[in-house]
Parts: C-alpha cells; sequence; structure tokens
C-alpha cells in the first residue's frame, strides 16, 4: 500500500506543479502590459532624465543626486510590481497550505479513499481563485502606474 500512497503523492505532485506552471503563464500574460510600460516607458525615461544630468557645469555630487533622482520612478515601479506579486503568490500559498494540511488530516485519520482527488479539487479551486485575483491586481497597478486601459492584441 506504501507504494500505491508514494505514487499517488508522485502524481498529485506533477500536476500540482504543472499547474503552479499554468498560473505563472497566466500571470505572466497579465503582467505583460505593466512589464512593457516599466521595461519601456519608464526605462526610456529614465535614460533621458540621466543623460540629461551630465552636463559639465555639475559637479560629481551633482551628476550623482540628479541621476538617483531619475531612476525613483523605476524603482518605484518595480517595487510596487514585487511586492503586489509576492502578496499574490503568499496568498496562493496559503491556499495551497490548506489543501496540503487537509490531505495530511485525511492520511493521518487512514482516509486514503478520496483524499487525493479531495487535495485535487482543493488545489483546483484555490488556484482558481488566485487566477481570478489576476485581473484586479492588474487593475491595480495600472491605477498606481497611471497606466491607461490596455486593449488585448
Amino acid at each position: 500500500m506504501d507504494h500505491i500512497a508514494a505514487a499517488e503523492e508522485r502524481i498529485v505532485s506533477d500536476r500540482m506543479r504543472r499547474k503552479l506552471e499554468e498560473v505563472n503563464t497566466v500571470a505572466q500574460k497579465q503582467l505583460a502590459g505593466i512589464q512593457d510600460h516599466v521595461n519601456f516607458t519608464l526605462q526610456q525615461a529614465y535614460f533621458k532624465c540621466a543623460y540629461e544630468c551630465f552636463d559639465r557645469k555639475r559637479g560629481q555630487e551633482g551628476i550623482n543626486n540628479c541621476v538617483e533622482h531619475c531612476s525613483v520612478p523605476v524603482l518605484r515601479a518595480n517595487n510596487m510590481v514585487e511586492e503586489e506579486m509576492a502578496r499574490f503568490q503568499e496568498r496562493m500559498n496559503r491556499s495551497l497550505m490548506v489543501c496540503q494540511d487537509k490531505y495530511e488530516g485525511a492520511k493521518i485519520r487512514q482516509v486514503q479513499s478520496g483524499a487525493v482527488s479531495d487535495m485535487e479539487s482543493c488545489v483546483d479551486q484555490a488556484i482558481k481563485d488566485s487566477v481570478q485575483m489576476l485581473p484586479h491586481i492588474v487593475d491595480r497597478l495600472n491605477i498606481s502606474l497611471s497606466i491607461s486601459a490596455q486593449k488585448d492584441i
């Protein structure tokens, strides 16, 4: 029976890994417009601003302060995206831990029948709930970063 249980756990683990890869793909797709804004619009503005800092009338400290000032919007945007995604990941991890705890509890009680399918349905629901949060996170980031509504291509 232990061999069967180990095989079931491997199958569940593989399925969970695939589902998490799917979430990652969806998140990257949803965040593409924001990443584009940060990587191109804000980075371009940063380099233009920093270029203007190199003026012979300024001393080294003045140039450094100017360039540092130019980097603030990019750093702020990157931090904002990282914080939102860290919160998203944390919420999803907590949901998945609840599923894992239920599964472990079923194993302790030796209620094997249905434990794997219960865990899979719990994981499916947790991931579905997490994915449904992504558009709201993207909207919040778009507003915070003053990005106009983006159209799907």
